[in-house]
């Protein structure tokens, strides 16, 4: 693509009050009209909640996906979606999935954006942000939340173990309904087994998914696996926001990646993970997408 192809230049560089009324108002906001009319603009689509723990440091990973994507040569714009955190959301937050896909394919379509980075991590929000972005049809990387550090569990008597949430959650709650961890123990592995921000660090749904989307090529190779915590983390997001400046130029889009041989690859690296099997349902929605 050249400059004039952008997609983002029907709002800013088209002729009439409208393109002038767009210009106005993003220099109401101190950005200079060059930074709009000379370079592709980009959606950061950010999870981030307060009540998703999962997605709690995604405002400091939107930060360095905006610096890459300005390193690259292009114009950031931060856009909040809904936060699917699973262990807040009651019933549950499959019921919210389609709805997040929706927002994020409005979000995208409506605004003045030439490609995106999704930001997302948790159960349901990478398959909705990923159904969103393949049904607009723009430039789309995912950047994955990443996975929640492990702990250590000593007990007398026991060698330590290795602890997390999740599967272990379960494990320890059926050792305190059996008698074999007290309330004082039950307490502290309350306090200590979720010890970071990031997603479930255990095969469930959010590992699985993001795996997956890397095996269909919406993310940076590797990049699902980096916990939420490493500082490999925030390089890996400022690479996202470089990448995505990249693929707008090379007009590199879902559909030129999400082949059949892709979902069939994303379906082998789920059996090969022994991962969620919610995994059979989001599949055949973004295939479907």
């Amino acid at each position: 693509k050249t400059l004039a192809d952008l997609r983002s230049r029907r709002w800013f560089a088209a002729g009439g009050m409208r393109a002038f009324a767009h210009r106005q108002r993003m220099q109401q906001q101190g950005v200079r009209r060059e930074d709009v009319m000379q370079r592709p603009c980009i959606a950061v689509v950010n999870t981030w909640s307060e009540l998703s723990p999962c997605h709690a440091h995604l405002r400091e990973r939107a930060e360095a996906v905006k610096r890459g994507v300005l390193m690259a040569g292009g114009f950031p714009f931060e856009l909040p979606a809904l936060s699917l955190g699973e262990v807040m959301v009651k019933p549950t937050t499959m019921l919210y999935r389609n709805f997040l896909a929706m927002e994020v394919e409005e979000l995208l379509r409506s605004h003045p954006v030439d490609g995106v980075v999704l930001l997302a991590g948790c159960d349901k929000t990478t398959p909705g942000t990923v159904m969103g972005a393949i049904s607009m049809g723009l430039p789309t990387i995912f950047c994955a939340a990443g996975p929640m550090l492990n702990d250590r569990y000593l007990k007398a008597g026991e060698p330590e173990r290795t602890v997390g949430a999740g599967t272990h959650t379960r494990m320890f709650w059926d050792e305190m309904q059996a008698g074999r961890v007290s309330d004082a123990e039950w307490v502290a592995l309350e306090q200590h087994m979720t010890r970071s921000p990031g997603t479930c660090n255990t095969m469930g749904t959010a590992s699985t998914m993001t795996s997956l989307v890397e095996a269909l090529g919406l993310a940076l190779p590797g990049s699902t696996a980096i916990p939420a915590m490493d500082a490999a983390h925030t390089r890996m997001a400022t690479t996202c926001g470089e990448r995505i400046v990249q693929m707008v130029w090379e007009d590199l889009k879902p559909a030129d990646i999400l082949t059949r041989g892709a979902f069939m690859n994303a379906a082998a690296v789920q059996m090969a993970l022994g991962g969620s099997t919610n995994a059979a349902v989001h599949i055949i929605a973004m295939a479907r997408r």
